[in-house]
């Protein structure tokens, strides 16, 4: 015992000492222990565990024991509760307990133009309508509204975790803290004049003041963020992968979406999008590339060799005309690969759950193989195989002692979820985002009983409304 309470003081000394921020402090979890003295923060007892750890363990009338924001014990119920007291306890009976979503490709404040411009290719999107709408009407304040409501979107649909990329990322940030979220959060770098910074120099020290603020926060992970290849020119390319080797924060970048990418890539530079990448030095184990639709094989091979995480956005590709991402292809790989809703404007939610079931039936027909993708491969990428693709898998992901306590926990009482007959297929095929009941981040609980906590619905609904007529005016 004495043994046993030195671990866990070590332990918790650890946490305090080193924040778990940043990808060069990612950890291995911690076998699992009994709690010091037989108390608790919280427990959560009762229902179906889904772990997503290394043996997939799904555990009928579990438990899992959280203290100091950390998971400390998963097990049977019986076993882990007994002679246990908490400070907190939540009945999970007739639910399933999960590892809180990763979402790993958003732009946030994007909610506030949802639907404005929709059945467009991506090129004309975003030229005739996304960026003049930015110009006219993004600024800080419309950032902070648009992340509030994205928040609550998340929260109220099991997302735990997202990465994202755009302007004023220090509100986002700001705002994504308060409401208690794990975020990585690049700060977008572009070639032309942006909302925030009307040249690459300035949005760049904007960028390291912005990683230096925020890379020993307890839940964001800052990161910088070159918009793509098409828009960011070789020299701030490298500028940005510098900044990123300095401070060992996250590079986040869109990497051949387009068909339109791929060919004004190859005539300027005569290679494929990831060929020219790798060829400046840009690709490493800290880099997060959303979409990747137009990798052939040796470019899957260049990513799994650099540990490069990936974001697979399957209703975006879709509703966008870009293309089908070489899912299958890069499963079999190994590649770090995970789903992302990619901003409101072109999905038009943030709903993972979406995304799973997407991301199974799309590979299905694409292929005509219908074990291309599997349910478990889907939730996989929804959770651990999320962390991995934001380097996060030994912080998050997966119901582990020594991680971090983000956790979902879903209804399963609803007329769609009955009978239940296998877990994945209906955490993938059936379960809503209505469905998700609570959620936990580092052991704050941010949602009870389908109730947020930490954010105002109605006021969240009534800011967005007011930008709906400005949004209106300015497209005229």
């Amino acid at each position: 015992m004495a043994k046993l309470k030195i671990s866990l003081v070590l332990f918790i000394s650890f946490l305090l000492i080193f924040p778990q921020s940043s990808i060069a402090q990612n950890r291995t979890p911690l076998p699992e222990k009994n709690v010091p003295g037989g108390t608790a923060d919280l427990v959560i007892a009762g229902g179906t565990v889904v772990t997503m750890d290394e043996g997939r363990r799904v555990i009928e009338d579990g438990a899992v024991v959280v203290k100091d924001g950390a998971i400390v014990l998963v097990g049977e119920r019986a076993a882990v509760t007994k002679n246990l007291k908490a400070k907190q306890t939540i009945d999970a009976r007739g639910k399933i307990v999960i590892p809180g979503l990763i979402n790993t490709h958003t732009h946030i404040p994007m909610t506030l133009f949802r639907g404005i411009a929709d059945d467009l290719d991506l090129q004309e999107w975003l030229t005739k309508y996304i960026f003049p709408a930015e110009a006219k009407n993004v600024d800080e304040a419309f950032v902070r509204a648009g992340t509030r409501l994205g928040l609550a979107e998340f929260i109220s649909g099991g997302t735990t975790t997202f990465c994202d990329m755009y302007y004023f990322e220090d509100a986002v940030a700001d705002e994504t803290a308060k409401a208690g979220l794990r975020g990585v959060l690049g700060q977008t770098l572009i070639d032309f004049p942006a909302p925030d910074h009307k040249t690459f120099d300035e949005a760049l020290k904007s960028a390291e003041n912005f990683v230096k603020k925020w890379r020993n926060d307890r839940l964001i992970v800052p990161a910088v963020a070159p918009h793509a290849p098409y828009t960011v020119s070789e020299e701030h390319l490298k500028a940005a992968k510098n900044l990123s080797d300095k401070y060992e924060a996250p590079l986040v970048i869109h990497v051949a979406e387009t068909e339109t990418e791929v060919a004004t890539v190859r005539e300027q530079k005569n290679l494929r999008v990831v060929e020219y990448l790798e060829s400046i030095g840009f690709l490493n184990d800290r880099v997060i590339a959303a979409h990747v639709v137009f990798a052939d094989a040796g470019e899957i091979d260049i990513l799994n060799r650099r540990g490069v995480g990936v974001a697979h956005n399957p209703q975006s590709n879709m509703k966008l005309a870009s293309g089908v991402a070489p899912v299958p292809a890069m499963l079999e790989k190994g590649v770090r690969l995970g789903l992302g809703t990619d901003g409101a404007a072109s999905n038009n939610d943030l709903n993972l759950w979406e995304e799973m079931d997407a991301a199974a039936k799309l590979h299905k027909v694409f292929t005509r193989d219908p074990k291309a993708v599997s349910a478990e491969q889907a939730f996989a990428m929804a959770t651990i195989d999320g962390a991995r693709a934001l380097h996060l898998e030994n912080l998050i992901g997966s119901l582990e002692a020594g991680k971090r306590a983000d956790i979902a926990i879903v209804d399963f009482a609803a007329l769609h979820q009955t009978p239940v007959y296998n877990i994945y297929s209906h955490l993938v095929y059936a379960t809503k985002a209505s469905d998700v009941h609570t959620v936990i981040v580092d052991g704050r609980v941010l949602m009870r009983d389908k109730r947020l906590l930490t954010l105002d619905e109605s006021a969240i609904k009534k800011d967005a409304n007011l930008y709906r007529q400005k949004i209106i005016n300015s497209l005229r």
